[in-house]
């Protein structure tokens, strides 16, 4: 989950240089000054897909040879209960993960609509508790959206891979 998170945030920092650098080079982008040269869109997608491709690879690796790891040096028992911890542990860290993410998320339009009141004053966009909304939304959208769905996977994954090598476990 960790990993996942950091991934993201290295991905999302590549794009905001990447963004700096078109508005910095390209005259105009920025003030939205009509006629100006259109922005490297292409560039944009190819780091957001490169950096999806390249990031997950240290989690897949985690997930893919823990069981196979367990399974050939320490046998079929301590595979059966990696797999039972990594399903409960898995399980609720992902209803956490999401719910936490849509909390946040939920709370940063909550203020954005104006519904929330503090000693009478509104806090609306531009106040300081929007500012904190923003900064929660921006942790709950990995949240949400990146780490709570890959523990979906990481379950399954062990769990098939734990099935198709268990005979060759039984055999060592």
């Amino acid at each position: 989950s960790a990993m996942t998170m950091k991934s993201v945030g290295k991905a999302a920092n590549e794009m905001v240089k990447e963004v700096a650098r078109q508005f910095r080079e390209i005259p105009g982008l920025l003030e939205g000054t009509p006629g100006h040269a259109p922005a490297d869109h292409a560039r944009c997608i190819a780091i957001s897909t490169d950096a999806s491709l390249r990031e997950m690879v240290p989690p897949a690796i985690l997930v893919m040879s823990t069981p196979l790891l367990f399974g050939i040096f320490l046998g079929v028992d301590s595979v059966a209960g990696m797999l039972a911890g990594a399903i409960v542990s898995s399980i609720q860290m992902a209803i956490s993960s999401s719910n936490t993410g849509g909390a946040w998320d939920n709370a940063k339009k909550y203020v954005e609509k104006g519904k929330l009141v503090v000693d009478g004053v509104v806090q609306g966009k531009g106040s300081e508790i929007h500012k904190a909304a923003v900064v929660g939304d921006t942790v709950g959208d990995p949240l949400k959206d990146t780490s709570g769905p890959a523990l979906n996977i990481v379950m399954k994954l062990m769990a098939i891979l734990s099935l198709v090598f268990a005979d060759f476990f039984m055999s060592i």
